[in-house]
């Protein structure tokens, strides 16, 4: 069965594994990022 989106359930599967990956490594990056910062220049 196709969606709206014209993927299958299996492609749709894929293409949100791939999504969530990139999410969660965006935000530990950004986690990093602002850890570093903070012991440069605490804001608090």
């Amino acid at each position: 069965m196709s969606s709206n989106g014209g993927m299958n359930e299996e492609d749709a599967r894929r293409f949100h594994g791939q999504f969530m990956l990139g999410t969660i490594s965006w935000v530990a990056v950004a986690v990093v990022a602002h850890f570093l910062a903070w012991s440069w220049r605490p804001w608090f």
